[in-house]
């Protein structure tokens, strides 16, 4: 699924964190932990240069606690980066995460206390984050992606700044998986999502990476083997019928997507290090199929207009 999602806001939201960039000691990116490299925005990755990074992996609690290891560990081996796994309820959650940053910038002085930029895609509790972080209400929370729009400051203890941004997604993400993985975590609306598309990659994923929780979740002695007959047996046993007793698949995605962002289904993470390297191998193999394809289409229309 090609997810092309980038509204105007989003636009603004980078030009004004390249503007304000030279104002920043460190940049804080919030990654989902179930989702680590899909909910990695490459456009910090092009606009910070050398700024030092702290990756947060939010939502540890609902995530994979062995392959959200697998994931710091990856983040960590990066040229200034850090990575930290947290839960919202941490009672001191401002402190490690103050340290960490500080801990990436030792050469701090008698200079005045850092200011940090935070970022992070829609849906991904950045403002839920901010808010504990700050100990009350300063950043507007939702269900829905893209909540904040508009750049804030919010200071912490000692005279630490966060600097806060709107979620942004990017204008086009190249690895088909990462795109139905943003889209089953709730990063895109789901008023533009092909529902059945996103629970048929669901059920297969699921089925591979965790099947006992589907068979527990929905009282299934056996996993079906096709994606198609597992979401029939979710919809026949969450009663997902329409007219004639056939299932009503768009009832059985909503099921499914509930029951994963709601951590119902368990601790689980779509990715791990290495399942994202292969398909990224695959990318680009199909993106340089697709550059080769398109200069072969140029220089037939070429070659036709100089015979014409």
């Amino acid at each position: 699924m090609a997810i092309q999602w980038f509204p105007g806001h989003m636009h603004k939201a980078r030009k004004q964190i390249e503007e304000v960039l030279p104002q920043v000691d460190v940049i804080i990116e919030v990654l989902d932990a179930r989702i680590p490299f899909s909910s990695e925005n490459p456009m910090i990755a092009e606009i910070r240069g050398e700024k030092p990074s702290l990756k947060i992996l939010n939502k540890a609690d609902m995530a994979d606690s062995t392959t959200t290891d697998l994931w710091l560990s990856e983040i960590k081996r990066r040229a200034g980066q850090d990575a930290i796994a947290i839960q919202l309820d941490s009672s001191d959650l401002q402190k490690k995460i103050i340290e960490r940053c500080y801990a990436l910038l030792p050469q701090r002085n008698n200079k005045p206390a850092p200011t940090a930029l935070i970022a992070g895609i829609p849906n991904v509790g950045k403002s839920t984050l901010i808010n504990r972080l700050a100990g009350r209400t300063v950043a507007k929370t939702g269900n829905e992606p893209a909540v904040t729009q508009s750049q804030q400051r919010v200071g912490l203890a000692d005279g630490f700044q966060l600097l806060d941004t709107p979620g942004m997604l990017w204008a086009k993400v190249r690895n088909e998986s990462s795109g139905y993985r943003l889209a089953l975590t709730g990063a895109i609306k789901d008023t533009a999502l092909d529902h059945g598309d996103v629970a048929y990659f669901a059920a297969a994923a699921l089925s591979s990476l965790y099947p006992e929780a589907l068979k527990v979740r929905y009282e299934l002695e056996q996993l079906p083997e096709q994606e198609i007959d597992l979401l029939q047996a979710i919809g026949a046993r969450r009663g997902c019928l329409g007219s004639g007793g056939d299932v009503n698949f768009d009832k059985v995605a909503k099921v499914l997507f509930t029951d994963f962002r709601s951590g119902k289904l368990g601790r689980l993470t779509l990715e791990t290090p290495e399942m994202v390297r292969v398909e990224m191998i695959e990318t680009e193999r199909l993106e340089a199929e697709r550059a080769a394809k398109k200069e072969a289409r140029i220089a037939r229309r070429k070659k036709g207009k100089k015979n014409w």
